[in-house]
């Protein structure tokens, strides 16, 4: 398992399919997931600061299985993005690594804090951000994706 940089041809577009085709196949979410993925995706390849904004790729055997993304919500919170980890490398330590990449490379840029946006349900993420000192902060029940989900906000200090 290696963790990359996002940067080579194809990577922005991966993410996006990747994550629309997941969660269509896992939940059944319509497409208004992917095309709030592909915001996301377009925002940050457009609008990034290197310095203080980062995205990764987790390789398997030389092909690609996660991403996650950093992006700065305000001056002092950084914001994680679009964790995905494909069946295919469960089990292998692909969603502690991303997340530990994403945290690490939030501190050095010199956040206080790190938050996150997921859904209830999602029991792996969870397990995940709670190991890396994420917290519940806020549930709100909504309607999004073509569904009933309630929306969870997450929060650390770094």
């Amino acid at each position: 398992m290696q963790i990359r940089p996002l940067g080579r041809p194809g990577d922005l577009g991966w993410v996006v399919q990747a994550h629309g085709e997941l969660y269509a196949s896992e939940f059944d979410w319509d497409t208004s997931f992917e095309a709030l993925v592909a915001k996301i995706v377009g925002d940050f390849a457009t609008e990034h600061d290197p310095a203080r904004e980062g995205a990764w790729i987790a390789d398997l055997d030389g092909q690609r299985v996660g991403c996650v993304l950093c992006v700065r919500e305000d001056d002092t919170t950084a914001k994680l993005r679009v964790l995905l980890v494909h069946p295919d490398a469960r089990g292998h330590g692909a969603g502690n690594k991303l997340v530990s990449t994403c945290v690490e490379f939030a501190q050095k840029a010199g956040y206080e804090r790190m938050v996150l946006w997921t859904v209830a349900g999602l029991a792996s993420a969870r397990k995940i951000y709670e190991a890396h000192g994420f917290e519940l902060v806020e549930e709100t029940p909504q309607h999004s994706f073509g569904h009933d989900v309630t929306g969870q906000l997450w929060a650390r200090d770094l």
